[in-house]
């Protein structure tokens, strides 16, 4: 049975079937092969108990938010910003991109749309100061995945209600590894300008007056920051409250900034945008719901538990083997719905092994975060490539192999101190 509907599901999407009906065709499929019962006729529960759910309205404000940054030119701005900050490091421009990967994170929610935003940004000004084009465009890719990891994470709020988990504390749990890991993209930069300095560009230097007088196009992201996530834990809000009300904070920024690009036929853009993209997301969640309802009523859930537990390893050597499976299948599947489809199967293996489902939410991010810039189908490679618009996708594969080493790097720092990730939730 576990083949079987291994075999299907690569196959539909080696078909370039979306991603969404190759879920739900294979929970057709499972259940008229192998249930006893016509279970197919609960998709409309399932649909109403999905989209009912109001945890999940605060993805499209999520969304919504990412979009006025980008269209109001709030993020070209904070761009511009960093590079007289971060420019005199071996690597200059390519720690901008890292830097304002971090910070639209801690907006946007989203690594695909963090990647898109900055790198459409930064992709002229490496061109025309002679960076290294594959590195430059690793940087892009690499520092985009921040975006599920570093709160307000949509993937964080999905992990939550796949497992039940506090979200809030998810978000805690994120801030430090976050913050470490966008600090070891910087070092991977400056380690390999180090030794190859002619791939770090024309370096420029600032004047403190210049530094200080880009300050304010700092300041909305970190403002919007502080509305969202302090409005949760100052307990004025919850998390889809908070994301409406970090709306409410972009659009009095972009509305009171003099240079503020966002008319009516952008914000009508944004919208837009913000329809297509939700719609996708959920329409996966609709049907990987779908398809783990059948593979619970199958059995295929107690033949996976049975199986793992069958085989006499230790809690660590099980861990590990999880992460040898995220590994192989991020090569392979698109990452939400990697994580939608094995996220309830595998996270109650690991609660029951001793491990924290906080922590285990981080390293399932750090996990996708690499999903996301290794070969054949990381889906940040090809938002960058598009985003340049020339050339050949192997330069941004080559140039995000560097950072893939560090990830697995930072994954093995986590499972080593799993406090970087629980001394937050745990204050």
């Amino acid at each position: 049975m576990i083949p079987t509907a291994l075999i299907t599901l690569l196959t539909l999407l080696a078909l370039a079937v979306p991603v969404a009906a190759s879920l739900g065709v294979l929970g057709l499929f499972l259940a008229d092969t192998y249930a006893f019962l016509p279970v197919h006729r609960a998709i409309g529960e399932i649909a109403w108990k999905v989209m009912n759910n109001t945890l999940l309205v605060s993805i499209p404000l999520f969304v919504l938010l990412g979009e006025i940054m980008l269209r109001s030119g709030m993020a070209q701005r904070m761009y511009a910003a960093l590079g007289h900050w971060l420019t005199w490091l071996p690597g200059g421009l390519m720690h901008s991109n890292i830097g304002a990967c971090t910070m639209f994170s801690a907006i946007s929610g989203s690594s695909v749309a963090t990647a898109a935003t900055v790198g459409t940004v930064a992709i002229a000004e490496g061109r025309n100061q002679g960076y290294n084009d594959r590195l430059f465009l690793g940087t892009l890719a690499a520092g985009g995945t921040l975006g599920i990891l570093i709160p307000p994470s949509i993937n964080l709020i999905v992990y939550g209600v796949l497992t039940d988990t506090s979200i809030p504390k998810l978000y805690l749990a994120g801030i430090v590894p976050g913050l470490i890991l966008a600090s070891l993209f910087m070092v991977t930069v400056i380690v390999i300008c180090s030794f190859r300095p002619e791939w770090g560009g024309t370096r420029r230097s600032s004047a403190w007056r210049e530094r200080i007088r880009t300050l304010p196009d700092l300041l909305p992201p970190l403002v919007i920051f502080l509305v969202v996530i302090g409005s949760i834990y100052a307990g004025w809000a919850t998390p889809t409250e908070s994301a409406a009300l970090g709306v409410l904070a972009a659009l009095g920024l972009t509305l009171s900034h003099r240079q503020n690009r966002l008319d009516l036929a952008g914000l009508r853009q944004a919208v837009e945008g913000t329809v297509q993209t939700s719609a996708m997301i959920l329409a996966i969640l609709v049907a990987a719901y779908f398809l783990n309802f059948v593979m619970a009523s199958i059995g295929l859930t107690r033949q996976v538990n049975a199986f793992v537990t069958n085989l006499g390893l230790t809690p660590f050597e099980t861990l590990m083997m999880i992460v040898l499976f995220y590994l192989i299948l991020g090569m392979f599947m698109e990452t939400l719905s990697m994580m939608i489809t094995t996220v309830p199967i595998i996270t109650p293996i690991v609660v029951s092994l001793g491990y924290d489902p906080i922590w285990f939410g981080i390293l399932i991010m750090l996990l996708i975060e690499t999903a996301m810039i290794t070969p054949p189908v990381g889906i940040n490679l090809f938002v960058v490539q598009g985003v340049r618009g020339r050339g050949q996708l192997h330069d941004v594969m080559l140039g995000s192999l560097p950072f893939v080493v560090t990830l697995l790097v930072m994954i093995g720092v986590l499972i080593s101190f799993p406090g970087l990730a629980l001394w937050l939730p745990n204050l």
